[in-house]
């Protein structure tokens, strides 16, 4: 039910934090890995470290905000593996200021990366979906896709929109086979995060004290998830915003 041998997965934004996390729980899965991304160098490390875990993967270059690149990552990607069955749209990037001190180049930079970037993705691979017949989209959103943040309002419209953007794409998709969902990582600790530490002093013991499970997340902690949203396990979920986050949401 969770077997992944013979998939194809691409995750953009997959030589680190959340996305290499995910691409760890593939790989053991047994799917073939193909991390986008733009630095080669995080690139080469992570492609080392899924091929350790035994997974034939591939890295391969993509700005997920140019229609080109994205064109081009999934005729690559093809060529390659012969297909494409799996599609995480990891690929993100937050510049914190008020609304009010936020610039429109930031704002359009931010939207552009988080929002279009999982838009172009997600329409580009859709033929290579149709034609096999089935296919799985994650779009990863945040707990700012439900919750504002008065430090990083561009972050939170475009996590927000992911939520949309899911549904349209689920219901439009849901005749050919392909399932899309979201998921809403809770606070976890990345080099994303760590930044937004050292911007909020308090947000680290705020996370704590409002998480039941008491701790930050790890990356680690979406490898599951990964692997149940890619797998036969979850062929009538879609449209739906998973929330993986130590219970944050639930906190009353």
């Amino acid at each position: 039910m969770f077997d992944l041998k013979g998939k194809v997965a691409i995750i953009t934004g997959g030589n680190g934090g959340i996305g290499l996390g995910m691409a760890r729980g593939l790989a053991r899965a047994g799917a073939r890995v193909v991390i986008a991304a733009r630095n080669e160098a995080k690139s080469a490390a992570a492609l080392k470290e899924l091929q350790l875990l035994g997974s034939d993967a591939r890295a391969l270059p993509v700005d997920v905000s140019d229609e080109k690149s994205v064109g081009a990552l999934m005729e690559e990607t093809e060529q390659q593996c012969g297909r494409i069955d799996i599609l995480v749209n990891n690929a993100g990037m937050s510049i914190r200021n008020p609304v009010q001190d936020l610039r429109l180049e930031d704002w359009q930079k931010v939207l552009d990366t988080n929002l279009t970037g999982a838009f172009l993705c997600s329409r580009a691979v859709y033929p290579y979906m149709k034609k096999t017949g089935r296919g799985k989209v994650i779009n990863i959103g945040s707990m700012l896709s439900i919750f504002g943040a008065s430090f990083s309002p561009a972050y939170s419209v475009s996590k927000g929109g992911i939520v949309q953007l899911t549904k349209s794409a689920a219901i439009a998709w849901a005749p050919d086979n392909i399932q899309v969902n979201v998921v809403l990582p809770g606070w976890i600790d990345t080099e994303l995060t760590r930044r937004a530490r050292t911007h909020v002093p308090t947000l680290h013991d705020a996370v704590v004290t409002r998480t039941p499970a008491a701790r930050w997340g790890t990356i680690d902690d979406l490898a599951g998830i990964a692997v149940f949203l890619s797998s036969p396990a979850s062929d009538f979920i879609t449209g739906a915003a998973i929330p993986v986050d130590g219970g944050y949401s639930a906190f009353g």
